[in-house]
């Protein structure tokens, strides 16, 4: 039951936040989030309604799917081509920024150096989705972004192998360098080996479903979502990268969903329907976590030393990993130098680093070294999203503001619609159904008020049905007037070349309510 109702308060959270954000375009949706996250820790009836975390259902929950969902946006073949380059950013340029964080916090923060180490490790991996919500309205290089993009698919794994010789480390007293390597190995190997082989049994399973008498639509989904959790169950029951194994798993159906476009089109489009869904729900959850436990771990602490340790370790790590990624661009890479500064403020921090601080127990490193390692973290995490935030707003191109396209979009819906309602006119249908479909059509405009809309739904039923010849007359005026509309926005979109996003986008939604339309009222 805690459990049910701490994931009801996260969800309903989330989705406010998303609201919010739609609302304030201009601010991205995860500083949203850790400020509603605030607020509930900040109310004591909200903050008793969310349970003490739990990093293991946190990571294969959210963690686990978001990554699953990552990895099919990426298609296989630009990882098989780029190998070299990703072990370099996940294995090479993590251990120097392991390095460089370490010595830096020790040196300059008073911390013991396997503490240090711990926050060090933790900092290493970063996050894609947290990265899109920065950039987002703002034109990257593409090669640095494919190379972030590969980078935070890979490196969790690094970051959760770091932080164990780290942690054995503090525990000990030295670090066992072959064990380390040994275990990253068999994790990572065996992480991908084991994504691969499952992921693949499952794409024939569901492909083979597929071409027989025996498919459902609902049991493929339920498989699909299934999918990240049970292979990073598996993967960590057998020790091997949970975080490795989705990922590959995630490629696999990339692979899969290209050539299933026209075999299943309703399963491809629902499935992207749904990582949208649970991405941006998950990513959010994520954010209001980390404005939760910031407020419980500072509560009655803001006035003391700690306070001031925990912002100074948390400013050294992010700008020694800021260091390291600029140079290891510069000088590795072969970036220009716009090109390395985008590359090393590019690094965002989000879900794993928060899941891999919130892994290790209160008892194990004391509280004051827990507090420290949660809130330096905190402020990595926080850091790594504002100042990208403000400084690529002057050093990269902008594309069209939404506002802009707002407007934009409106006159071409208008005189979309206004083309589709000419030829409903000029058709021959009984006066019922021209009227609702012209009051269909107008919707699109979004100009019928929502009183209006009442007034129609109020109305509607008390209505009969209408017969099977006006039901067919209706279907005929609406793939006509789609059909004027889709042309429309073809040859609109060759002209308006910076629109073409957002005329892909209403061209989709016009496909979807033709699509709706094939289905009959009485099924």
């Amino acid at each position: 039951m805690e459990l049910m109702i701490s994931t009801f308060t996260l969800a309903i959270a989330a989705a406010i936040s998303i609201i919010i954000a739609q609302a304030i375009d201009k601010v991205s949706v995860n500083y949203i989030s850790m400020i509603i996250g605030i607020i509930i820790g900040l109310i004591p009836f909200l903050n008793q309604q969310i349970a003490s975390f739990d990093s293991e259902i946190f990571m294969e929950l959210i963690v686990a799917p978001l990554l699953f969902f990552e990895g099919q946006k990426t298609r296989i073949h630009n990882v098989g081509r780029r190998i070299k380059e990703i072990i370099g950013l996940t294995i090479i340029m993590v251990l120097l920024a392991l390095i460089v964080s370490g010595f830096s916090i020790h040196l300059l923060a008073d911390v013991s150096l396997p503490l240090a180490f711990i926050i060090g490790s933790i900092s290493t991996p970063t996050d894609a989705t947290a990265s899109e919500a920065v950039t987002n309205g703002l034109r990257m290089p593409r090669r640095v972004t494919s190379a972030l993009k590969a980078e935070s698919l890979f490196n969790d794994a690094s970051g959760i192998i770091l932080l164990n010789m780290s942690l054995l480390w503090f525990a000990n007293g030295y670090i066992n360098y072959g064990q380390t390597i040994q275990d990253f190995c068999i994790s990572s190997i065996g992480g991908a080996i084991l994504g691969f082989a499952v992921a693949w049994v499952i794409i024939i399973f569901r492909q083979t479903l597929v071409r027989s008498r025996f498919n459902s639509l609902n049991a493929q989904n339920l498989i699909y979502i299934l999918t990240p959790l049970a292979l990073y169950a598996l993967a960590e029951h057998l020790h091997v990268s949970g975080i490795i194994a989705v990922v590959v798993a995630g490629l696999l159906h990339n692979a899969e969903s290209q050539q299933s476009l026209l075999l299943n089109s309703r399963q491809v489009h629902m499935s992207q329907d749904l990582q949208n869904l649970i991405s941006d729900i998950f990513n959010s959850m994520v954010f209001i976590i980390l404005g939760l436990m910031m407020v419980r771990i500072s509560r009655n602490k803001l006035f003391n030393g700690d306070l001031a340790k925990w912002i100074i370790v948390g400013i050294i790590v992010y700008l020694a990993n800021l260091l390291v990624r600029y140079l290891y661009g510069r000088l590795i890479i072969r970036y220009d130098r716009r090109e390395s500064i985008v590359f090393s403020l590019g690094g965002i921090h989000g879900a794993v680093t928060l899941a891999l601080a919130l892994t290790i127990s209160v008892d194990f490193l004391g509280s004051q070294s827990y507090n420290l390692v949660i809130m330096s973290e905190a402020v990595l995490i926080i850091l790594s999203m504002l100042v990208p935030t403000i400084v690529f707003q002057f050093i990269l191109p902008h594309n069209v503001s939404d506002e802009e396209a707002h407007i934009v979009m409106d006159k071409i819906r208008s005189e979309m619609v206004k083309r589709a309602l000419v030829a409903v006119h000029k058709m021959y249908l009984p006066q019922r159904v021209k009227r609702h479909v012209i009051y269909t059509l107008l919707n699109q405009k979004r100009v019928v008020k929502t009183r209006e809309y009442i007034r129609v739904l109020l109305k509607t039923i008390d209505q009969p049905n209408l017969s099977k010849s006006e039901q067919y007359l209706q279907r005929l005026a609406f793939f006509r007037a789609f059909a004027i509309e889709r042309e429309y926005l073809e040859m609109i979109g060759q002209k308006e070349g910076k629109y073409r996003t957002y005329i892909l986008n209403l061209y989709n939604n016009v496909l979807l309510a033709e699509s709706l339309i094939i289905e009959p009222e009485d099924e």
